[in-house]
């Protein structure tokens, strides 16, 4: 038999694209992996003011109980910018810090965990609502209203796990 004819045995022959073609989308997965992850930390670079912030919050959802010193690894972040962000998010109630367990003597650092997104997201509704409401009475605000003023803005922020018992 010579190479140019098919197999006889009822296989399928191989195609010589599909491994190009299996890369190009294990590329594209990658890809919109990376842009959704991009996107997600745009977001919550909003939510907790800066970029810096939003990586460790994420980093932190993924990796629960890490230190400083692995998040700073993890995020390729200074450890010092770590710290000072940690120390910021803490006092926020946006991480919840702990001391690390240990068996032999020495130095427990402290360990991070970030709180659950419904509840970083309840924790900023206030905000944006008193923002809302500023803007839909801005007319009333500048004297430029007819005496009428707007609804007030009412955001209310449900866990799915709460919406689908209602």
């Amino acid at each position: 038999m010579s190479t140019d004819e098919p197999a006889d045995d009822g296989s399928p022959e191989p195609v010589e694209g599909d491994e190009g073609v299996r890369g190009k989308l294990e590329e594209e997965a990658e890809r919109a992996a990376n842009e959704f992850d991009d996107g997600i930390v745009d977001l919550l670079a909003w939510v907790l003011d800066t970029e810096t912030r939003a990586r460790i919050y994420v980093y932190l959802r993924q990796n629960p109980g890490s230190t400083s010193q692995e998040i700073a690894e993890g995020t390729g972040l200074y450890p010092s910018t770590v710290r000072e962000a940690l120390a910021e998010l803490n006092g926020e109630e946006k991480v919840q810090r702990s001391k690390r367990e240990s068996s032999g003597a020495g130095n427990n650092p402290y360990e991070y965990t970030a709180i659950a997104p419904s509840d970083l997201v309840a924790s900023i509704v206030e905000d944006v609502q008193s923002e809302l409401n500023t803007v839909f009475n801005l007319d009333a605000h500048l004297g430029l209203s007819s005496g009428g003023t707007a609804e007030p803005v009412d955001i209310t922020v449900r866990d799915l796990e709460d919406a689908a018992d209602d």
